[in-house]
């Protein structure tokens, strides 16, 4: 849950042919990058000696300096066979092979597996953009509060935002609630659209007062049939990591990822509008940058967040309102009569 992983199999090639319920390219690799949120299809042909290989995940840990947890998780791909080994009566299983995982902090390694998915065939990517965002995903501080002893740099309480506004979750009932019977009070929809101070996202001496966020539950409305194109760009606040966004209600095309700020004269150039992987959580890479697109037409509510999950805790989340359409099948449907209360 809070923690990207290095995955591989010893002595194996795994050819990976989906991500996130959607078909890729296949490709072959020693080993895959998979993050909380995320799934991977990969096939295994079992062609290697009898014997026994151990399945091996550990962290890829882009942030520096931060603890993490680096125990290797393991699992045994065993093949049938006979060749036990006999000491004193006993029969005991050869050990199993050990496979080669990356380096905790090997950037590079988790770069080519994510650049390497591609869709199978050309996609009709949605066109044109009516909802161009640009989103800053990153951590910030906020004061302790009196009584409290807090983990954050000089006694400070860790946070997380997007577009400097930290969400707070409904105490009362939710935002799909709200929005259906149209309860006052509940959220605001004021969420901005783009940063509301223009800095160098990814330097190494971002001014102390861009360190804490407002807190807020803002959300951002889309019309029905809107064609959405996000910016997500990462941050040195407090420290860069790679941030695995999350959009609920859709799967989208990833159009390109790049490190640095992004910048449209350059990057736009960049974008594969061709064969672009479809996913519905994207590694925005540590101090770097992610450029989505969907086709909003699944109405209701629907959280964007990082599934890191402290940093949805602290706060790295914002929603979509999705209006109703014209039809009958592009308008929200009513809660079923017996829907449990919170």
């Amino acid at each position: 849950m809070n923690t990207e992983l290095f995955v591989s199999i010893a002595g194996h090639l795994m050819t990976v042919v989906a991500a996130d319920s959607a078909y890729t390219k296949p490709f072959p690799t020693t080993v895959i990058m998979l993050g909380p949120g995320q799934t991977t299809d990969v096939l295994v042909t079992a062609d290697q000696p009898e014997g026994r290989y151990y399945i091996a995940a550990r962290a890829y840990a882009s942030a520096q300096g931060v603890p993490f947890d680096n125990t290797t998780v393991t699992a045994i791909l065993e093949y049938k066979f006979s060749g036990c080994t006999a000491v004193h009566g006993a029969q005991t299983m050869p050990i199993p092979l050990v496979p080669l995982l990356p380096a905790y902090n090997d950037t590079a390694t988790a770069t080519a597996f994510s650049t390497s998915l591609r869709s199978p065939e050309p996609v009709n990517v949605p066109d044109p953009v009516n909802a161009s965002l640009f989103f800053t995903v990153g951590l910030g501080l906020f004061n302790c509060p009196l009584g409290m002893t807090c983990g954050g740099p000089n006694g400070t309480r860790f946070g997380a935002s997007i577009n400097n506004v930290s969400f707070v979750l409904p105490s009362t009932i939710s935002l799909l609630q709200a929005y259906y019977f149209d309860v006052p009070g509940i959220y605001t929809e004021d969420f901005p659209p783009e940063p509301p101070i223009i800095f160098d996202f990814t330097g190494n001496n971002i001014s102390q007062s861009l360190q804490q966020p407002v807190q807020g539950t803002r959300v951002y409305r889309l019309k029905y049939g809107s064609v959405v194109q996000i910016v997500l760009q990462g941050t040195n606040i407090v420290g860069g990591e790679e941030h695995p966004m999350h959009v609920h209600g859709y799967q989208f095309y990833v159009l390109a990822t790049g490190f640095g700020n992004f910048n449209p004269d350059v990057d736009t150039e960049k974008f594969n509008m061709v064969d672009p992987p479809e996913r519905n959580t994207i590694g925005v890479p540590v101090n770097g940058w992610a450029v989505i697109r969907f086709l909003a037409d699944n109405p209701g509510v629907w959280l964007v967040h990082c599934h890191i999950d402290a940093h949805l805790t602290w706060g790295l989340a914002m929603a979509f309102i999705v209006e109703n359409g014209e039809g009958e099948d592009e308008k929200l449907l009513p809660p079923p009569f017996d829907l449990p209360v919170c």
